[in-house]
């Protein structure tokens, strides 16, 4: 498995690999809805974004995370971000996370076509499995993860500890190469009916 580093697009979204030049527009996409990131693994907004953003670009050069800037196609405007992170070509898994979109963002083609677009890139590249994980607390997170035709796989116990310094338990979530092709058409279809 070997997953390239490159803009991915749809319709609705064009997925653009970090680099300096976007900075600021991810900063000012992810400085909002603190409730949202009170319940988040880590912090990317205010003072928090320099540190992620370079931890970010640190496990790109590694070849661990490729951390993409959610463009929407209709406007222009950044409005959130998310990554293929976890790389493990060994193993031809990888994880889906570090998402976040900007509230108005949320509930419309944006996260359905950024989720089509990374599967895709995933199991074209020659993953067998990707893995999509939440807080055990976000019920809205694992409604999405669900719709999107991922199966539950449990719940990891004090998994891990947010940056506010609670014990999280995470749900996992999966789609095997073997589920791709009925995901992927679900997401199609879903997609399709955006117009």
């Amino acid at each position: 498995m070997r997953i390239g580093v490159g803009p991915l697009e749809d319709r609705f979204v064009r997925l653009e690999p970090f680099e300096d030049g976007l900075k600021a527009e991810v900063r000012a996409a992810l400085d909002c809805d603190p409730e949202a990131w009170a319940i988040m693994f880590g912090s990317a907004q205010g003072e928090h974004f320099d540190g992620w953003w370079t931890a970010a670009l640190a496990a790109m050069r590694a070849g661990t995370r490729i951390a993409y800037a959610v463009r929407r196609r209709s406007d222009g405007a950044v409005v959130g971000t998310t990554s293929l992170y976890e790389i493990n070509p060994a193993h031809r898994r990888c994880e889906i996370g570090s998402t976040f979109y900007r509230p108005e963002a949320r509930g419309g083609p944006i996260n359905p076509a950024c989720k089509r677009l990374l599967l895709g890139h995933a199991f074209d590249a020659g993953a067998v499995r990707v893995e999509i994980i939440t807080d055990a607390v976000n019920a809205q997170s694992q409604a999405a993860i669900m719709k999107l035709g991922a199966r539950a796989e449990g719940v990891l116990r004090k998994h891990k500890t947010t940056w506010t310094g609670r014990a999280r338990d995470t749900v996992m979530f999966a789609v095997i190469d073997d589920d791709w092709p009925e995901v992927r058409e679900g997401l199609d279809r879903r997609l399709a009916a955006f117009g």
